[in-house]
């Protein structure tokens, strides 16, 4: 049998490490994982020469399967509204089902991303561009008039955060299903654009 590669190696030690981190409740390092898995600290070291690279590779294998979905939903033929509800409600289902089927794991990944935010940045990164893309195909047929598109973006982000961001989706849980996120992505595609329509004024705040 051929010797695994480092990528390889790689991918199996992450994953270790997400269920050796799911077991005990709590971050694991590099020592951890070197004892659990019965190996010496040097092999794994030699995969993840710092810390923060096994701390990116356990950040990669969450992502991977968020990254499956919106690459399955970027390659089809939907038209642009029912596209982009799959966009936002495939993923929505991976991050709601990883809550319900294991809510103290959820949360500890939660806490995780907060504190090395800046590992997750390249896959929201990814996200907006393929956002982007769908917008640009919205308003091809005449969808989200006059607006820029990162001004659409950040307004369409806003929108339906609570339904991709992790630690929301732990908070409201219940509150939100699949038929809200419709009813949200049917209504920017049929009123959001650069009118203004009124509710901005010309004289700044006024006291009701």
């Amino acid at each position: 049998m051929s010797e695994e590669t480092t990528d390889e190696l790689r991918t199996r030690f992450a994953r270790e490490a997400m269920a050796l981190m799911e077991r005990r409740g709590e971050e694991v390092n590099r020592a951890k994982l070197a004892h659990e898995l019965g190996i010496a600290r040097a092999r794994v070291d030699s995969v993840f020469p710092e810390e923060a690279d096994l701390l990116e590779a356990v950040t990669g294998e969450w992502f991977a399967p968020k990254l499956a979905v919106m690459d399955e939903v970027m390659q089809t033929d939907l038209p642009p509204r029912r596209k982009m509800y799959e966009f936002f409600a495939r993923r929505f289902l991976l991050l709601r089902d990883n809550f319900k089927s294991d809510p103290a794991t959820f949360n500890l990944y939660v806490e995780m991303g907060e504190r090395y935010f800046a590992y997750a940045q390249s896959y929201i990164d990814l996200a907006d561009h393929y956002l982007c893309e769908l917008i640009v195909q919205a308003q091809a047929e005449g969808h989200f008039e006059g607006l820029e598109i990162d001004t659409a973006l950040s307004l369409i982000n806003q929108s339906v955060l609570c339904y991709i961001q992790p630690y929301l989706i732990a908070m409201i849980d219940e509150r939100l299903t699949e038929a809200k996120l419709a009813h949200l992505i049917d209504a920017l595609f049929d009123g959001l654009s650069a009118k203004d329509r009124g509710a901005r004024g010309t004289a700044g705040l006024r006291a009701a």
